[in-house]
């Protein structure tokens, strides 16, 4: 019986002790070099660390104070609520006291101490806002400019553009010990390449040989390396007959990648490798280890590392705000470790942090029948807080303002598509130009809106 060209290659490569790395690299992760032959503009940021707080933290509870919901806890507020997903009530105060940080003394909530500390390094944005107020969507439109799935990410969309700086990695990890509530469509290459899709990573595994599964080999480096020859010279004979094939390309380069991957990655991943003051300064925890796997990742040229706080959506706090307090005890420690250890390895300033949740919570008390304790919040799409630091970002600022309860943006306001087009401007990239053809049409992350908030620049 005749054996096709691809049940060849396919049964060539199933000697490779690597070939589930190169089938889920396939899939996730090799990026090469980028779509972009010049920049639009001179860029500020090389990489990207994006911190997702899934849940919706509460923006009144944390980085945007208003002193009218004491005045008013426990009375209707004179406003009148806008819709929101559950039923709410009467105003709540946060149960925590807000002081004045750093020289430009922005006022940080008591639960983030330490980022209190390192305020005049951030530009906190008390203006966001998003389409839905329901996790899904809103988780969307964070990640991909859209409210349903299908669209390329914003990891997608960068390594797209820009390439990766390290062939040895892919150019766009996600760190999650689970899962985010949508789950592997938030970091999808959509209808991009399959190459610029997000390299999954449960990093709450302490093992660093089970966090990307074959990456060692059985066998020898060398008989490796053969067996890639051989697949290259049969590569190159099909081209050379039958003509470009950019599935069976994308394979073999896959296959080259995790072969490269064997002896660069597991000493990144590895954070027993890491000096011990250092660990000792993020702390403990699985968003720990993402912040410090982060800046590891980062230091050797990964384009883009996006860390989920933790499963599902931790920060989803309905019933009760006060796990607001355990929450932010566990992030509060590595950001502030993250944005020293960044300006340590000289890569501050070339690197965008982003800290943000899919949207806020109200000032509002919620009171649905589906809670236990009437302590907590419903989600809030109208108004939120996103902080962002780092490469080109003017520091020790508040941009734009929510009304005096914290409920909608109405200074300023914010939507994705510009946080979106101001990340892409902040590396050199005008978010109109950078547009892929699918469909009979041209696409691009921030849809057919977006402006860049010019205001935060630096």
């Amino acid at each position: 019986m005749a054996m096709t060209r691809r049940e060849l290659l396919r049964s060539a490569g199933t000697g490779l002790g690597i070939v589930g790395l190169a089938q889920l690299l396939v899939r996730n992760g090799y990026a090469g070099s980028g779509a972009l032959k010049t920049l639009h503009h001179p860029a500020k940021a090389k990489h990207l660390i994006f911190l997702f707080l899934n849940g919706g933290p509460s923006q009144v509870d944390t980085f945007d104070p208003k002193p009218m919901l004491a005045k008013y806890h426990g009375k209707p507020i004179p406003t009148g609520n806008l819709k929101t997903e559950r039923k709410t009530g009467n105003a709540l105060a946060s149960p925590f006291s807000f002081k004045r940080c750093g020289k430009s003394g922005l006022e940080v909530s008591e639960i983030f101490p330490q980022l209190g500390q390192r305020i005049d390094e951030v530009c906190v944005i008390r203006s966001m806002w998003t389409d839905r107020s329901n996790h899904e969507p809103s988780l969307f439109m964070l990640n991909t400019g859209f409210t349903f799935n299908g669209r390329p990410s914003l990891g997608s969309w960068l390594t797209y553009g820009l390439g990766t700086e390290n062939e040895n990695l892919p150019g766009y990890f996600v760190l999650c010990p689970g899962l985010p509530v949508v789950g592997p469509q938030l970091w999808s290459a959509g209808f991009l390449p399959a190459a610029h899709q997000g390299t999954y990573i449960n990093h709450g595994q302490k093992d660093p040989s089970q966090l990307i599964p074959f990456l060692r080999t059985r066998g020898k480096l060398e008989d490796q390396r053969r067996q890639l020859d051989l697949l290259r010279a049969i590569n190159l004979r099909h081209l050379e007959r039958e003509g470009p094939d950019a599935q069976l390309e994308g394979a073999i380069a896959a296959m080259e990648t995790a072969f490269r991957m064997q002896t660069e990655a597991p000493d990144i991943l590895d954070l027993s490798k890491e000096d011990p003051k250092v660990r000792q300064r993020y702390g403990e925890g699985d968003f720990a280890r993402g912040c410090l796997l982060a800046a590891r990742l980062i230091e050797k040229g990964v384009r883009m590392v996006q860390v989920y706080f933790g499963n599902l959506q931790p920060w989803d706090n309905h019933d009760d705000i006060l796990i607001h307090r355990k929450l932010a005890a566990q992030a509060d420690q590595p950001i502030a470790a993250l944005i020293d250890d960044l300006k340590a390895r000289g890569l501050f300033d070339e690197t965008l942090l982003i800290i943000t949740g899919e949207f806020g919570r109200t000032p509002a008390v919620e009171v649905s029948g589906l809670v236990k304790v009437q302590n907590g919040r419903d989600h809030n799409a109208h108004g939120f807080t996103t902080l962002i630091a780092g490469a080109g970002i003017q520091g020790g600022m508040a941009y734009g303002a929510t009304d005096d309860f914290g409920f909608k943006a109405v200074q300023n306001p914010v939507h994705p598509h510009d946080l979106h087009a101001t990340i892409l401007h902040l590396f050199g990239i005008d978010h109109t130009r950078l547009t892929f053809r699918y469909s009979g049409r041209d696409f691009r992350l921030t849809d057919v809106e977006g402006k860049v908030i010019t205001d935060i620049l630096a």
